[in-house]
């Protein structure tokens, strides 16, 4: 196309393959799929370096995409990449000298706006893509970049009522956009792929349920205010059909337990009525915080 250049093209591919391969990001992705698997005509095209956090092919003015790694030991990531005051993620500049390259990668793609590809490890070689996403402002004095999933900087819209409104709203949506990936993320890790209730363990039909909603003023994307679900699950969760104790145990709604229908309804619902939950957390840390369960099963109850 006139005016496109092969750097667009290869962005706007890669962009594509990602979205296929990760089902719009629902399904985590590999290192070694991010190394090899993607080809643009022809050839092998990484979107990943082996070793680097920053992407910048060679001869490109822009980064393709930013890595927030998984320490192989278990410990801290090596980048501390973490949420600003704002609510918006922050990314860390590479701090040796052999990182000024990659650095000024990310700030060419700020000043054009091109969207970039974000990979946030789970486990070690293992990601949830985050896409697109830019780079909407420098802190240089931090050592780092602002990450929205939109060019529109929260920050920069104006101070009128009706802009604040804006402001709110905007910062709400950028917050929610990155943020449920990477729940979701956690929240699968955390519960090894598989459904709470049933221990259903393929991921394209498993959610991250939030047990008080994200809408709410408690409803943080943090693992001990979620639940890996399936799909029927969720749906019941979220319906008031299937309710969870604070113990951890399951009910179904009284008039369900007495209507017959099919094997759906009999398997799927009715026999996890009083059993407790198939799959919970290892670390206690990432169990479901028992004072937001009450308050979701008191509203169970009450429906």
């Amino acid at each position: 196309m006139p005016g496109v250049s092969e750097e667009d093209e290869i962005r706007a591919a890669a962009l594509r393959w990602v979205a296929m391969v990760t089902r719009d990001g629902q399904v985590p992705v590999t290192r070694a799929q991010l190394a090899g698997d993607f080809v643009w005509r022809g050839r092998r095209f990484p979107l990943v370096d082996r070793g680097r956090g920053i992407r910048r092919p060679a001869g490109w003015m822009s980064a393709l995409s930013i890595v927030t790694a998984v320490a192989k030991s278990g410990g801290v990531r090596p980048y501390d990449d973490a949420i600003g005051p704002d609510g918006l993620h922050r990314y860390k500049l590479r701090r040796d000298v052999h990182g000024r390259a990659e650095n000024e990668g990310l700030r060419n793609a700020m000043v054009a706006q091109v969207p970039l590809l974000w990979f946030y490890g789970e486990a070690p070689g293992v990601f949830q893509a985050i896409f697109p996403v830019f780079l909407v402002k420098e802190e240089p004095l931090l050592d780092q970049f602002v990450l929205a999933p939109t060019t529109e900087a929260p920050g920069l819209v104006g101070d009128t009522p009706i802009e604040g409104v804006l402001r709110r709203y905007l910062v709400a949506e950028t917050r929610r956009r990155l943020h449920q990936p990477l729940f979701a993320g956690q929240v699968m890790m955390a519960y090894r792929t598989a459904c709470a209730v049933c221990s259903l363990r393929h991921r394209e039909l498993l959610d991250a349920a939030h047990i008080v909603p994200d809408v709410e003023a408690d409803g943080l994307a943090v693992v001990s205010n979620g639940l890996a679900l399936c799909k029927i699950h969720h749906a019941a969760y979220d319906s008031h059909i299937l309710g969870i104790r604070p113990d951890l145990v399951v009910e179904i709604r009284h008039d369900l337990l007495a209507e017959i229908d099919g094997p759906m309804l009999r398997h799927g619902l009715q026999e996890h009525h009083g059993h407790s939950l198939m799959r919970v957390p290892e670390r206690l840390a990432d169990r479901p915080d028992p004072d937001r369960l009450e308050r979701r099963y008191a509203r169970f109850r009450a429906a």
